[in-house]
């Protein structure tokens, strides 16, 4: 019986000497691993956290600058806009100036040709007054008296019809 409780306690003894042997071996560098991985594992976790609010900002800060590209075009538009009708309002009043001082030019130019060819009537009526007077009278006239008389009978005849 002795040989039972010797061999027992050697193999009690050598299976607390293996264990002290596999922990210093084994078990501390196999538990340093798994806390080191771990940590590392954590460390991804974290930086991967860190990241996806890293990208959630940048998605912020992307949709504002939409936001203000999309109001700034609108503005621009808007200001495009109010331009170009502003332009089209001073075309079509510069339009209408030039016109006017078309038509202006015209109805002077029309009001001088009236009077050449009212002058030249008259020049005309006055020789062929001279003329008809010179053959009912059966004398000459002189030209200032012929002048005179032409004259005095185209006021007559314009006055009167004037007055109508």
């Amino acid at each position: 019986m002795l040989d039972f409780s010797v061999t027992f306690i050697i193999t009690i003894i050598n299976i607390a000497i293996l264990f002290i042997i596999l922990r210093a071996i084994l078990f501390k560098p196999v538990t340093k691993f798994m806390t080191e991985r771990a940590q590392r594992v954590q460390n991804s976790i974290d930086l991967a956290e860190k990241d996806k609010a890293e990208a959630r900002r940048l998605l912020a800060e992307y949709e504002a600058r939409m936001k203000n590209a999309d109001d700034e075009a609108e503005n621009i538009l808007r200001t495009a806009r109010e331009n170009a009708e502003q332009e089209a309002l001073r075309i079509v009043d510069e339009s209408k100036e030039a016109a006017a001082d078309i038509i202006a030019n015209t109805r002077k130019q029309l009001e001088a040709e009236r009077l050449a060819a009212y002058a030249k009537f008259r020049a005309e009526a006055a020789i062929l007054v001279t003329a008809a007077v010179s053959r009912l009278t059966g004398r000459e006239i002189n030209s200032d008296d012929n002048m005179r008389y032409a004259n005095m009978l185209l006021e007559e005849l314009t006055a009167k019809k004037g007055s109508r």
